[in-house]
């Protein structure tokens, strides 16, 4: 097995031994070693200034674009480099350990946006957005709403209507990343003629016409991937700039958005892990107590916090790497095409949920850990560990938080899939008729009343059937 080299150095961190590398082919191997390459003549260095000074990671997107990884998976033909799932798996992990957290971010919401381009590729939307992409050209998703939160699947702040051959479209998002900087976005809203929470559709939206205010972008960890708010006012945009159906958005989310998301943002979550790993290594193999003769890495507690840590996060990256061959398998490793309404990777959601739940959770222990193993000096800045230590955060909050992500496998098993309902379609008569016994008989004319007076009005909106 070759070594892991580090510039001229061998690496510091864990070795190859400790990387899943039967689940990998030569070329995505070799993509790696670019990617580690890149990592320590620039992206890592990167990382603090973006940490530092809030400071968008363009640079670093760019080199992955001079190297193609901004066209990862998109089709040869179209100027990509053709890859699938499990080597978009590969490349956010890689990025995040041994780079820059805030640019792996960034490029997972890149990713998502030009597969969900990919899921209905037009000849305008590939000449446009897709081909463009190796010259640096960053792309983002916007699908989140001020009014639901995590629920994302809810754009109720948004719409879309038809006008002058094209579209008028409107959105407000809580949370964007590269916001402000993108150069294409990617928006859900709900469709024109809107019926129902799962009538959506999918526009792609050029960055010079959204509005947003990178300034008050500040948090925690994170702090270069600049997900701020981010409004799309009633901008009037060509009609090959929807991306497939009208309508089509739920299923565009179910097959693309959040599959995608899922292994990436997952991905990441495990690279910030397996990084402070070998943050931790690092020093506590060359740190001496000198009075008792040892070094850091020789106190069994040390050992017991990095062998739990190894052994749960290869756990959380093996799990990823399997969702992603199954996807692999379904889709003719990303090379299928499928139809409106046609589904591969929405089949394997439910493990996507998973795997973010595991590695979001998995990660926010596991830095702590890293942290209690370098004791006082991995509280210093100069380490880098404690950076790590606040990314690693944003895991279990970003949506669908891991709170949701639980509550949707824990309902499933136990009520079936058709209980989670999260397109808003059903609703629960048992609660409702429980909720009747409390009224009286004024109380249910009242409300008989009021429920029939809403059926007149939604009868007359509604389209005259045939026959």
């Amino acid at each position: 097995m070759a070594e892991k080299m580090w510039g001229s150095e061998p690496f510091w961190g864990l070795g190859y031994e400790w990387d899943p590398d039967w689940v990998y082919t030569d070329r995505q191997k070799e993509l790696r070693a670019t990617l580690i390459e890149l990592c320590e003549k620039e992206l890592r260095a990167n990382a603090k200034r973006s940490d530092d000074e809030l400071l968008f990671p363009r640079r670093n997107l760019e080199l992955l674009g001079e190297h193609g990884f901004l066209g990862l998976t998109v089709p040869e033909e179209y100027g990509g480099l053709g890859e699938n799932h499990v080597a978009y798996s590969m490349v956010c992990e890689t990025i995040a350990r041994y780079g820059c957290a805030s640019t792996a971010m960034c490029y997972v919401m890149h990713i998502g946006a030009v597969n969900a381009i990919m899921l209905r590729p037009t000849d305008a939307l590939i000449d446009k957005y897709i081909r463009p992409l190796n010259s640096g050209k960053i792309g983002t998703l916007s699908y989140s709403d001020p009014e639901t939160g995590s629920h994302f699947w809810y754009p109720v702040s948004s719409g879309a209507e038809r006008s002058n051959g094209g579209y008028k479209v409107r959105k407000k998002a809580s949370w964007t990343t590269s916001g402000g900087f993108a150069d294409f976005y990617v928006v859900q809203t709900t469709s024109p003629n809107f019926t129902g929470y799962d009538d959506l559709s999918v526009f792609v939206v050029d960055g010079d016409v959204v509005e947003s205010q990178p300034s008050l972008w500040d948090a925690l960890g994170l702090r270069g991937n600049q997900s701020g708010p981010l409004e799309v006012p009633n901008v009037e945009i060509p009609a090959d700039q929807l991306v497939g159906p009208e309508g089509d958005g739920a299923t565009s989310n179910d097959e693309s958005v959040d599959p995608w998301f899922l292994i990436g943002s997952s991905s990441v979550w495990n690279g910030i892990a397996l990084g402070a790993i070998d943050i931790a290594k690092r020093h506590t193999t060359r740190k001496r107590h000198v009075d008792v003769g040892m070094r850091v890495a020789d106190y069994p507690t040390i050992q017991d916090y990095v062998g739990e840590a190894v052994m749960d996060t290869n756990a959380c990256r093996l799990f990823v790497l399997s969702v992603a061959q199954a996807m692999d398998q379904d889709t003719d490793n990303n090379r299928r095409v499928l139809k409106p309404g046609e589904l591969a990777r929405a089949n394997y959601l439910h493990w996507a949920w998973q795997i973010k739940f595991e590695a979001a959770k998995n990660v926010a222990h596991h830095v702590d850990k890293m942290l209690h193993a370098c004791g006082g000096s991995g509280y210093k800045r100069d380490m880098e560990l404690e950076r790590y230590l606040r990314d690693a955060k944003a895991g279990w909050v970003m949506g669908p938080t891991n709170e949701v992500l639980r509550q949707f496998v824990g309902k499933a098993v136990l009520l079936g899939f058709e209980s989670l309902d999260y397109w808003n379609q059903t609703y629960n008569r048992r609660a409702v008729e429980n909720e009747l016994k409390k009224l009286d008989a004024a109380g249910k004319r009242e409300l008989a009343e009021q429920l029939l007076q809403e059926a007149d009005e939604q009868a007359a909106k509604e389209p005259a059937k045939a026959g």
